[in-house]
């Protein structure tokens, strides 16, 4: 039995993922690239007693490279040492941007790789109105034509038998232009065993990362003494390929009116609008955030509520204990604070991939773009932007489908600022005590407040953006050139396919690292380091013999969390947030909301004796978490604890700060490095600590 490595390549939207879950039968994996966050699809197929390695490449319309992308791609046709090297070549195409595939095709197979070209959604030639000349187009290739419908399986079959055969060989026909052969004979002489076509390529490319310094110094140095330029190269070959194709194809392609241009011209008058389709987009958010805000509530309602049934469940037939304390609270409940966030990532994810199959991503990307641009971001980064008001994790999953490394290293490290649902609690309490509320306008203030707070991210991930941009270096100029796809029924295999893999690769990836944090604060607060934590029960009826039976287990509850590693963790950074306005108290509730924002109230109702199942609405009942925190005081300043100088100091810090585990876990997943994680979190954190100083001194 041999392995072999099979390559798809062709340009975005031509069905090239379709066809790769057709032959691989989603016998497949989704992983990164070593070293990179470029997506790498890979499967397996075994037929006529051969295994084949099926390699999904990302979509690129040139082997010049403009992204990391289109740089992995170029890498693996062209270094034969590498181990995804193919042995055959699937150059995909769909039938209106033929041409584009041809290119691609000829580029390919000039290189020296063995390749078959196949057209991909034949079914749609009809209302493309094409008819294509196989004969014809075959004897212009030189090799086999298949024609396949990836959604129906039709000439999958036919593909698969043909992978046993061996492409004829291919003569190039790009004539290298007059002016380039003297410098192109001198770098032939470092590359004596390739093609022509790739010792062009490699001198028309500034650098190429297979090759060796000594290398590339030697193609630079002939750049230089006949004053080439890269970019004058590629554009040359670039007209000179179109020119002859278009000639040839004349005979090969015959077109009609095209019905499927037609309606996508029409629906495209009311989606690209320069008024309405910016309305109909932002609508389109509307509604996804809805989803990911409202929809996902129910479902992650009964998760919290399955989790809490399981915990319950264990805690009763477990032997007392730290060890099953561990497990049931630390592990168990961590697993939950993982699982409960699905919901949301497959809700954000079925809209994207719906956006993406139907062709309207692309009008998304081509409408946001120059908003974007002056941020150091991309039109796509609006859908990771939009998609953190309800949640950081799924947004920044999202944002790896932005191509250029910066922009999605950008938007990723700006999302977190956009104020997600977990904040709401916090704000919530917090506006509640210390806004008044009060009818500006005929506006309620606090309600007023609550929109400034929404304003505030935006400012906040913008603002951080434009910053940041200048302080990244790009790896290569970003240009937004494409051609925008007809619109088409989304492919329902590969919807689902994206949605499991997103959901499967959260869990899994930055799943490991949530579970991680979880049992440390785990432990940090529910271990202390004297006997005022393990004899908190006699220390509290000590202190309080008359405590009325129903109060006395939060009054434990409280007194224990103080003296936890937790409590003197608030303690101990009490210096630190003291500037803030802020006592050891608060100091607790800053920790423990790492784990989740959303934590804070729950941390605070047990601090402050009430239990952790607590209204945080003030319905007029004295225990209430409102009253207990409107009455607490600081000790450092002997004032309300929570005045209006604290509080706006509060709201800024939540504002900013990088507090959520599982966000911090999915930005290690995306980005690949804790180097930009640490930086992100160090940078957030440090902004949040700076804008609620500046606040608190003066206000006070």
């Amino acid at each position: 039995m041999k392995n072999l490595n099979i390559v798809l390549l062709g340009n975005p939207n031509v069905g090239k993922t379709s066809l790769f879950n057709r032959l691989t039968k989603l016998n497949q994996k989704v992983g990164n690239y070593p070293g990179i966050t470029v997506e790498k699809r890979e499967g397996n197929l075994k037929a006529h007693g051969n295994s084949y390695h099926i390699i999904d490449l990302p979509g690129t319309y040139t082997l010049f490279p403009n992204s990391l992308d289109e740089e992995i791609v170029f890498q693996i046709l062209s270094d034969k040492s590498s181990k995804y090297h193919p042995n055959l070549t699937l150059v995909v195409a769909e039938p209106a941007t033929i041409k584009r595939s041809i290119i691609l095709y000829q580029q390919a197979r000039e290189l020296g790789i063995p390749a078959f070209f196949v057209i991909n959604m034949v079914d749609e030639m009809e209302s493309k109105g094409m008819t294509l000349d196989i004969p014809k187009l075959e004897a212009f290739l030189k090799t086999k034509v298949f024609k396949t419908n990836a959604r129906t399986g039709q000439g999958i079959e036919e593909l698969i038998n043909a992978f046993q055969q061996v492409p004829p060989s291919y003569f190039g026909s790009f004539d290298i232009p007059t002016n380039y052969k003297q410098p192109l004979e001198e770098a032939k002489r470092l590359f004596p065993l390739a093609t022509e076509y790739l010792t062009w390529q490699f001198l028309a490319q500034e650098n190429v990362s297979s090759l060796t310094d000594e290398q590339k110094k030697y193609l630079s140095d002939i750049r230089e003494k006949y004053q080439l330029k890269t970019h004058d190269m590629q554009k040359e070959e670039s007209l000179i390929r179109n020119d002859s194709i278009s000639r040839d194809l004349e005979a090969i392609v015959k077109k009609s009116e095209n019905k499927n241009l037609s309606t996508t011209s029409k629906i495209d008058r009311l989606l690209m609008h320069p008024v309405l389709g910016y309305v109909i987009f932002f609508g389109l958010l509307f509604i996804i955030f809805q989803a990911i805000f409202s929809w996902s509530g129910p479902l992650m309602d009964s998760i919290d509520g399955l989790f809490a049934d399981i915990t319950t469940y264990l805690d009763s037939v477990l032997p007392d204990g730290p060890l099953a304390s561990l497990f049931i609270y630390g592990v168990v409940a961590g697993i939950g604070g993982i699982v409960i966030f699905i919901p949301q990532i497959v809700i954000l994810f079925l809209f994207l991939s719906l956006m993406e199959e139907s062709g309207y991503m692309s009008r998304v990307v081509f409408l946001m773009d120059r908003w974007l641009k002056p941020f150091g971001l991309n039109g796509k980064s609006v859908i990771p932007l939009m998609s953190g008001a309800a949640c950081a994790i799924p947004a920044v999953m999202s944002a790896r489908n932005i191509e250029n490394p910066k922009e999605r290293l950008l938007t990723m490290l700006v999302t977190p600022f956009m104020t997600c649902s977990a904040r709401l609690p916090i704000y919530i309490v917090i506006i509640g005590l210390v806004i008044p509320e009060t009818k500006i306008l005929g506006f309620n203030l606090q309600g007023m407040a609550l929109f400034g707070m929404y304003l505030l991210g935006i400012i906040g991930a913008l603002g951080s953006a434009w910053i940041l941009n200048k302080v990244i270096k790009s790896v290569r100029t970003s240009y937004l050139i494409f051609e925008l796809p007809t619109y088409k029924t989304p492919d329902w295999k590969n919807v689902v396919t994206n949605v499991w893999d997103k959901a499967s690769g959260f869990i899994i990836d930055a799943g490991k690292i949530i579970l991680m944090i979880s049992i440390v604060l785990w432990v940090l607060g529910n271990f202390g380091p004297n006997d005022k934590f393990y004899k908190a029960e006699e220390y509290v009826q000590q202190a309080n013999p008359t405590l009325e039976a129903e109060h006395f287990d939060q009054e434990v509850a409280s007194y224990k969390l103080e003296h936890s590693f937790l409590g003197y963790l608030g303690m101990g950074i009490e210096p630190i947030v003291r500037p803030l306005g802020y006592d050891w108290k608060m100091g607790i509730g800053l920790i423990a909301s790492f784990a989740a924002r959303e934590v804070f109230v729950g941390t605070m109702a047990v601090v402050y004796s009430l239990g952790d199942d607590v209204d945080i609405e003030d319905d007029g009942q004295k225990n209430t978490l409102l009253n207990k925190m409107r009455s607490e005081v600081n000790a450092n300043t002997g004032q309300p604890a929570y005045n209006m100088a604290s509080g706006i100091s509060l709201l800024l810090f939540y504002a900013f700060a990088m507090q959520c585990m599982a966000t911090i876990g999915v930005v290690r997943k995306e980005t690949g490095s804790w180097k930009w994680t640490l930086i992100q979190t160090v940078f957030m954190t440090g902004l949040a600590y700076v804008a609620a100083l500046i606040a608190y001194q003066l206000i006070k």
